[in-house]
């Protein structure tokens, strides 16, 4: 598999043809920072051990899905900038899915699932080295409405298009590139504009939702904005409630 333009997006590239995790394996290669430069990137289209947030595995019939790790060693020194990475991400793929589903909605699901049609087609998982971050992204490309996990799932081939792997990565990584850059320039999601841009493709907001603590609690209630950190406002009987991290379920449009 050939990616001549993701290869001159990335400062480095590699396409492994299987990997155990992606992510495990940059985590790994991070730590020679002159052989890994930030944006170096690992790619595969077979992972076999793959996890997703909240240490969940994930896996995929080879060939039916591409993994795509990103190593950010640029990073806002704000650590309030720092907790966008993951969202920035997550509108970085979708407008990348859009490039090639242009008739269908794409949009963010809180924190950083891909929808489509409502539908997940990518997750994102971003785990810290110390001193830098490793953003793992799992696409569903080729995989058929048979085999896609769970109801709420979709792929590109479940939606009849045929994914160009290539432009697909290389979008991603200039968007990305692009985005984290004015992150770190001004240091902060309003004045850079990501936190206008996140909201703007995230399908989370103004819907009512159900969240899924990780202590075990439940909120129930509307997505309001996104706070300054990234965090999830959440109004449940006229108070507002700020979630850093949980399970989000949309209630259905009527």
């Amino acid at each position: 598999m050939d990616f001549p333009q993701a290869t001159a997006a990335a400062s480095r590239f590699e396409f492994l043809s299987e990997s155990a995790s992606t992510n495990a394996a940059l985590r790994v290669l991070s730590a020679d920072a002159d052989a890994w430069p930030h944006l170096s990137v690992i790619v595969t289209d077979n992972q076999t051990a793959g996890r997703g947030r909240l240490d969940r595995s994930w896996d995929a019939p080879a060939g039916t899905a591409l993994a795509v790790s990103v190593l950010l060693r640029r990073l806002p020194s704000d650590p309030e900038a720092t907790g966008w990475i993951p969202l920035v991400a997550g509108l970085a793929m979708a407008d990348a899915v859009t490039v090639q589903l242009a008739d269908h909605e794409v949009g963010v699901k809180w924190p950083n699932d891909v929808l489509v049609d409502g539908r997940k087609i990518c997750g994102i998982l971003a785990e810290s080295t110390g001193s830098a971050i490793v953003l793992g992204a799992g696409v569903n490309t080729a995989m058929t409405a048979a085999q896609l996990p769970v109801p709420t799932a979709t792929s590109f081939a479940a939606l009849g298009a045929v994914a160009d792997h290539d432009r697909l990565v290389s979008d991603y990584l200039r968007r990305l590139s692009g985005l984290l850059e004015a992150l770190a320039t001004w240091g902060d999601a309003d004045r850079s504009g990501v936190r206008d841009a996140v909201s703007a493709r995230c399908a989370t907001l103004g819907r009512d939702v159900d969240v899924s603590l990780p202590g075990g609690g439940a909120l129930r209630g509307t997505a309001i904005r996104l706070a300054g950190d990234g965090r999830l406002v959440v109004e449940v009987d006229g108070a507002e409630h700020l979630v850093a991290a949980g399970d989000v379920v949309h209630a259905r449009l009527a």
